[in-house]
């Protein structure tokens, strides 16, 4: 192994799926290097492949395995892929966390959720401010997104600088928060860049991005023209977008109403650090029902069809005594995120359905992306001249284009999906290793592993059913009568009215009184014979192999 030091990234989450984000850099010796971690995200199930999961982390096993080499972590912004994280993996980092006002705002908010000490988030100033953190010099450059306070990072090391850009946009008139800085960002630039670390969401969108500013003038005659009630719904963290929204409410001369619990954090957040100054009066959700429909805003989460957000809520009835009627309005001010098509289109009919009119996004009026289009991805590239891109945050498709993106561009592009350590160090980058990498499952108030089986048996329970059989052999190994089984997931009659319970314990009645009494007294051995003699049925009766347990219980001698 050679002794030179050398400048290492590795990511552990967000490099070949759009969430959790979790990125490592790394100097020093090999297998020595000290460390930082940039972004501790999470992903969100979906009930076809994570049934009854709450949240999706990812795994930082191999950081929490060389946590003495750890020097600190960095959150670019506060989204929740990007640091909804903190307050469940921060027991295994223990480390100061650096973030920008806002930002570090949310991740003091997570943590004292999960009783952990608010105090290791220290409020970092913007660029040219450089925190030290091991060989590492870390500067938050502030960048344009959907979000206030949006962070590249500028990442010093003795062997090159790197500029990790976050999510971002290139907008000017971003409404809330900074604009993007041209003349900053070259600033930062001059020193030479060795890697370009890159958003890749929208690398196939090939038209220039939309500042946040050409949303509001269409929603004002929206809202100004609507009958009824308006509700609105958009991302929780788009606070430019909560602004425009309700000062188009206000203008029509409607109350403004804030449901959801994200939505509310994140107003409290941007009014207690100062970014929104002059958001409109809103009134509660319970004074809320005492306004005319025709003059009340509601702005609501669930944008993305979350079943227990508020806009899925209203689409079955009533919340917060609210119910939407015949020549109400409902806005989708967002993009479907990719998964959440159909849960989304539930919403929109139960709306339909009720007689509310649904408008979307679909002529680009009332919606901007937050992420930088191909245009203004190689701008960005141009503004920093890098040696070596590397594209970051997207799927695996994302990253192969943005990586043909830098080499027409004449740079270096090296597509490195989670758990790849790509070197840095020297006149091209390599491959140099490979580690475990995988997901986290946040089940109820316990953190599960992606192969533990709680989530595979959720899966197999829901395509095949499941069966118990209870068992009862004396202290003779002499198998009792009364075996009784219960299904749960499976029809209950087969063959027009014939109890498919009734029929296992008649089969297995047969099978076990033919039993001798060495396999009655092994109790692997029974179970085996009874859950192949239950599969047997249901494979015959109705084409299924349900999941079996089996409870034996033995009776000892008196």
């Amino acid at each position: 192994m050679s002794g030179r030091d050398r400048l290492i990234y590795l990511p552990l989450g967000g490099a070949g799926e759009i969430g959790m984000n979790a990125y490592v850099y790394g100097y020093g010796k090999p297998g020595k290097e000290r460390l930082i971690l940039v972004d501790i995200g999470i992903a969100f199930p979906d009930m076809a492949s994570t049934p009854g999961v709450d949240i999706i982390l990812a795994d930082i096993s191999w950081l929490s395995e060389r946590l003495d080499r750890l020097e600190a972590v960095f959150i670019t912004h506060g989204h929740e892929d990007h640091v909804g994280g903190i307050g469940h993996l921060y027991p295994q980092l223990q480390k100061p966390v650096h973030a920008r006002k806002f930002t570090a705002n949310l991740a003091r908010r997570k943590l004292q959720e999960k009783g952990q000490d608010p105090s290791v988030v220290e409020t970092a100033a913007p660029y040219p401010a450089m925190i030290e953190a091991g060989p590492f010099k870390v500067g938050f450059l502030p960048v344009s997104h959907s979000i206030p306070e949006s962070n590249a990072l500028v990442i010093d090391t003795p062997g090159g600088r790197i500029i990790h850009t976050g999510d971002f946009k290139i907008d000017r008139t971003p409404v809330v928060g900074e604009p993007f800085d041209d003349a900053l960002w070259a600033e930062a630039a001059k020193p030479g860049i060795r890697a370009l670390v890159c958003d890749s969401t929208n690398v196939f969108s090939k038209h220039p991005g939309r500042s946040e500013a050409e949303v509001a003038p269409n929603l004002k005659p929206l809202v100004a023209a609507s009958k009824g009630m308006f509700v609105a719904t958009t991302f929780a963290s788009n606070v430019a977008r909560l602004q425009s929204l309700a000062v188009a409410g206000e203008a029509a001369g409607r109350s403004i109403c804030l449901m959801g619990r994200a939505m509310r954090r994140m107003t409290e957040a941007a009014r207690e650090e100062g970014i929104l100054t002059d958001f409109p009066k809103t009134i509660s959700p319970e004074d809320a029902a005492n306004v005319p429909r025709e003059s009340l805003m509601l702005i609501v989460t669930g944008s993305q069809g979350e079943r227990r957000a508020a806009s899925a809520q209203l689409s079955r009835g009533k919340y917060f005594g609210m119910e939407l009627k015949d020549g109400d309005t409902f806005l989708f001010s967002s993009k479907t995120i990719p998964g959440n098509e159909k849960e989304v289109a539930h919403i929109m009919n139960n709306l339909s359905e009720m007689g509310v009119d649904v408008v979307t996004d679909d002529d680009g009026l009332y919606h901007v992306s937050g992420h930088a289009n191909r245009p203004d991805l190689e701008t960005v590239h141009a503004i920093t001249d890098p040696q070596i891109v590397i594209p970051m945050h997207g799927e695996h498709r994302h990253l192969r284009e943005h990586a043909k993106v830098a080499n027409a561009l004449g740079r270096v592009g090296v597509v490195v999906p989670n758990g790849t350590m790509l070197e840095l160090s020297g006149n091209a980058p390599k491959v140099v290793d490979h580690v475990e990498t995988g997901r986290v499952y946040l089940d109820g108030s316990a953190l599960v592993g992606q192969f533990d089986g709680v989530v595979r048996d959720r899966i197999r329970m829901a395509l095949n059913g499941h069966v118990v059989v209870a068992v009862m052999v004396d202290d003779d190994n002499q198998i009792l009568e009364d075996t009784w089984v219960d299904i749960r997931g499976l029809p209950e009659v087969v063959r027009g009215s014939a109890p498919l319970a009734e029929m296992m314990e008649e089969h297995l009645a047969g099978k076990l009184a033919r039993v001798d009494t060495r396999t009655a007294g092994d109790d692997e051995k029974l179970e085996d014979l009874i859950v192949k003699g239950i599969r047997k049925v249901a494979q015959d009766e109705i084409g299924k192999r349900p999941e079996v347990t089996v409870l034996i219980t033995r009776l000892a001698a008196e």
